[in-house]
């Protein structure tokens, strides 16, 4: 340590450069400079390095500071040999500058293709412009998810909602289903009834009662095979109900009449109508005879306030029937149950030839508009005491 602090055996380095003025400050300046900048840098570094934390191989900045410090040392021990000629010390300084750089030189020369494979800026620009762009897209997905979501919330509502009016028109025609085959039933049963008091025997009364009973098969076949569900037009109600004897009498028997709509129940009646009338017809009026013609027409009477509909059946040529109308269940059937049960009217007369005219209202036999038919207990009230009161006469 003597050694090292042993300068009085030494010139200063002044004595080299004649303590010539100009080249002593230019000496001074430079190493000054230097040595200011050499303690600065790894000043930045150490500022640089505590913001920055996440940074990899802090070791090897710490060396390149360490480095600089000591190149900054042996500028200001050059500087002090200007007047203090402590070359030892000088020595010793480099000599530890010396294994520093060395071993900073190492470090980084084995460090050398971990530091090639960072990014460099351009790298990283494009990674993080693709990572916009990627960013942008699933933005862009997850807009595109966010409406797909919302239509199928959409369609789910409306395919629930349509479902729901669905089941609640399936309930509807569910009750209407049960509620108009309580009322056939019960027409079925009256008209049994009714027909077996009139029957003579057996034969008769399965003769009579199987008619009556295919007049409201076919009327209910009608309303089955119509367009709509609920409803059927006059002229396939009429067609239906006469074809055997359209087939069998050709064009003595005359239809004419615009396609009204009629409600099921309407139908019902206005089958059994069209059944009596063609029975008798065949049975005892004109088309029991080798001549004569039948006319049905229907219409809406226009003139009426309320638009009545009129069914009218007209017997032309052969022998006149004379005499009033029977008293059976059919009389009764044509002018009083089905006038009462469709809330209308209905004549007979036999003056030139048997003429049958039933009036109805058009809003009573028009096709339900939510409504329902009417109860069984009313349809059997009507059968039963239209029967009731006795014989009928024109």
């Amino acid at each position: 340590m003597q050694d090292l602090l042993d300068y009085a055996s030494f010139a200063p380095h002044g004595y080299c450069l004649l303590w010539n003025p100009w080249l002593i400050w230019t000496h001074v300046v430079a190493d000054l400079l230097i040595m200011l900048s050499y303690f600065a840098i790894p000043g930045a570094l150490v500022l640089f390095l505590r913001r920055r934390p996440e940074l990899r191989y802090r070791g090897l900045v710490a060396l390149f500071a360490a480095f600089i410090v000591l190149c900054g040392l042996t500028h200001l021990v050059s500087l002090a040999t200007l007047w203090i000629p402590v070359y030892a010390a000088e020595g010793m300084l480099k000599l530890a500058t010396g294994v520093v750089s060395a071993s900073t030189a190492i470090v980084l020369f084995r460090l050398v293709p971990h530091l090639v494979a960072i990014p460099s800026p351009d790298d990283l620009a494009s990674a993080n412009a693709r990572l916009h762009a990627e960013v942008a897209a699933h933005k862009e997905t997850l807009v595109h998810l966010r409406e797909a979501h919302r239509t199928l919330e959409t369609k789910v509502e409306q395919r629930t909602q349509e479902l729901r009016e669905a089941t609640q028109k399936l309930s509807v025609l569910s009750r209407e289903a049960v509620h108009r085959s309580r009322n056939l039933l019960t027409v079925v049963s009256s008209i049994a009834r009714q027909t077996a008091r009139s029957a003579t025997d057996i034969a008769s009364f399965v003769e009579q009662f199987l008619g009556r009973l295919n007049a409201l098969s076919n009327a209910t076949a009608a309303v089955i095979d119509g367009t709509a569900a609920t409803s059927v037009t006059m002229g396939r109600l009429v067609a239906r109900q006469l074809e055997p004897v359209i087939l069998t009498f050709g064009d003595r028997l005359r239809l004419n009449g615009p396609d009204i709509e009629l409600s099921p129940q309407a139908a019902q009646q206005l089958s059994l109508v069209l059944h009596e009338l063609a029975t008798n017809c065949q049975k005892h009026g004109t088309l029991s005879q080798s001549e004569g013609t039948v006319d049905v027409r229907w219409d809406v009477a226009q003139h009426v306030p309320s638009g009545d509909f009129v069914l009218t059946w007209q017997e032309q040529g052969g022998t006149r029937p004379t005499g009033p109308m029977s008293t059976g269940f059919g009389s009764a059937l044509l002018l009083k149950i089905a006038p009462a049960t469709l809330g209308g009217t209905a004549e007979a007369t036999f003056e030139d030839g048997f003429l049958y005219r039933l009036k109805v209202p058009m809003t009573d036999i028009a096709p339900p508009q939510g409504g329902q038919a009417p109860a069984e207990e009313l349809a059997r009230r009507i059968v039963d005491d239209a029967w009731g009161r006795g014989a009928v006469t024109p």
